[in-house]
């Protein structure tokens, strides 16, 4: 009996470790990908240059109090507000792809879960959030916006972070190319 279960175990075990990079970047993909993308297409301004002009919008989600502050102008704002907008824009488009793709997987996932942090910090201190849409822990209510929702967000890329993309993904693709690059003998 204990043979049987200690074969299933290795099975599982070989099993998640070729499945579980691959779900958690398929529920990555099919949880935050979209929510991700169609924020950063918020903050675009006009034109093909959009992300370099970002929008009011942009300034207000990641500034709201120094937007408030500024008379509603974000001309008004110094260059630090404009660079921090563009990259966090750029952030929301390139880190997502990349973590689906599973290209640069492992630093893509950290960066987003230092966005996510930021994000959540955003919400609370510059939105307002309230302690109900903030939540706590072992409250029985798994329903809060940061602390329950965003928890398992930053689960799942840690997960990934230690993980890394798994076996159908470019990483694996150029860790393979890497392999086979260096086992063979090179020409005198």
């Amino acid at each position: 009996m204990l043979t049987l279960y200690s074969r299933m175990t290795e099975l599982l075990d070989r099993l998640g470790d070729w499945l579980m990079p691959t779900l958690a970047r398929l529920v990555f993909a099919g949880v935050l990908f979209t929510y991700y993308w169609n924020s950063a297409t918020t903050k675009l301004g006009e034109g093909f240059f959009g992300l370099f002009n970002p929008s009011f919008g942009a300034y207000a989600q990641i500034f709201p109090k120094a937007v408030e502050a500024a008379g509603y102008d974000p001309s008004n704002l110094g260059f630090h507000h404009w660079a921090i907008v563009v990259a966090g824009t750029a952030a929301e488009f390139i880190l997502p792809v990349l973590i689906v793709i599973g290209l640069a997987t492992r630093p893509a996932a950290l960066a987003m879960i230092g966005f996510v942090v930021v994000q959540s910090w955003v919400d609370i201190t510059g939105h307002g959030l309230g302690a109900a849409d903030i939540g706590v822990w072992f409250d029985a209510n798994p329903s809060s916006l940061i602390v329950d929702q965003r928890a398992f967000w930053v689960f799942a890329l840690g997960y990934l972070v230690l993980r890394g993309a798994g076996p159908i993904s470019v990483d694996a693709i150029v860790r393979q190319s890497s392999r086979a690059f260096t086992s063979s003998p090179q020409p005198r």
